[in-house]
């Protein structure tokens, strides 16, 4: 009888060890994830019907024209005699999807993002004009993620954005859209889909890439443009952009690429990268992304990305506007 206590004890704790090595704890491996997740992710795919994704604006709409974000300015748009890269529809990636939310007056919001590697695998990297002011208690409601979202169809389901799980940079909110414009990125934590799959392993991920500069060729541009059926893709390159608009100052990577309006804002810039993709930068930045539809820009990524980076995937309270 002892003999047999001993085993099974030995038995358990190799079985612990197991469990451990693979990143698991026992208590997680034997009660899986409660219905409470499951089903926040299936009453917003409830809510996220086919009439109201279609309705759904642009995060920044009522700030004019270009991609939905302040009004034109004679320089902020193509060079002359500059070569603009077409666009093109197609079904998307499953590591790139558009979030959806409803603002302070129910109206449906829209925004960009893509899926980066992360060690709880269920980060979205956007940009932090779409998701600043965000908190379980702010006006955005019905936040969720939908990767590969195109035709009404969301073939990995829906995942909901954790409570004070969206992470903005501090700087952002300090400095405001425009002084801050360095500072236009942001990563949110998603809970699992309506079957309890947690995002990365529905989706896999894009590597995050910080300090690698301004240039990068080829680059693949993905973005959700607001209303429509599927989403854009654009192959080009990106170089610097040195602001010549003191209330906005900083050097941004600037990329040509025509029809990305409204609701492109947060979609990622892409390199190839071992296999897979990286995300070197996301339309936002310089003018929240640009005033017209064929030149975008983004915040370099650097030191500032990669300490939010640590903070959302450590836990970290998240920022939040001034009080």
């Amino acid at each position: 009888m002892v003999r047999r206590t001993r085993i099974a004890r030995l038995t358990a704790a190799w079985a612990s060890a197991l469990l451990l090595c693979a990143g698991l704890s026992p208590a997680a491996s034997a009660a899986p994830e409660t219905a409470g997740p499951a089903s926040a992710a299936a009453r917003l795919d409830a809510y996220w019907t086919p009439a109201r994704t279609a309705a759904a604006l642009s995060a920044s709409a009522a700030q004019g024209a270009g991609s939905g974000r302040a009004a034109p300015t004679a320089v902020d748009g193509p060079r002359p005699g500059e070569h603009i890269p077409s666009s093109r529809s197609f079904t998307g990636i499953p590591q790139a999807g558009t979030f959806f939310w409803t603002d302070s007056t129910g109206t449906g919001r829209t925004c960009s993002g893509s899926v980066v590697h992360s060690p709880g695998r269920s980060l979205v990297l956007s940009a932090g004009h779409c998701l600043k002011g965000y908190s379980g208690a702010s006006p955005k409601r019905h936040l969720a993620f939908v990767p590969q979202f195109h035709d009404g169809a969301k073939p990995f389901g829906v995942f909901p954005v954790r409570d004070n799980g969206v992470y903005v940079p501090r700087q952002y909110y300090d400095l405001g859209a425009r002084a801050g414009a360095q500072y236009d990125f942001a990563f949110a934590v998603t809970g699992p889909n309506e079957d309890g799959t947690a995002l990365e392993d529905a989706v896999g991920a894009v590597r995050l890439l910080t300090g690698t500069g301004y240039e990068h060729a080829p680059v693949r541009m993905i973005g959700y443009p607001a209303g429509a059926e599927r989403p854009l893709e654009c192959w080009s390159r990106t170089t610097a952009w040195v602001s010549d608009d003191p209330a906005e100052p900083g050097t941004f990577p600037r990329i040509p690429c025509d029809a990305f309006v409204g609701g492109t804002s947060g979609g990622p810039m892409l390199v190839p990268w071992f296999g897979g993709w990286a995300v070197v930068g996301v339309i936002g930045g310089y003018h929240t992304g640009g005033n017209t539809s064929q030149v975008s820009y983004s915040a370099v990524f650097g030191s500032a990305t990669r300490a939010l980076y640590r903070d959302a995937t450590t836990g970290a309270a998240p920022a939040g506007p001034a009080s």
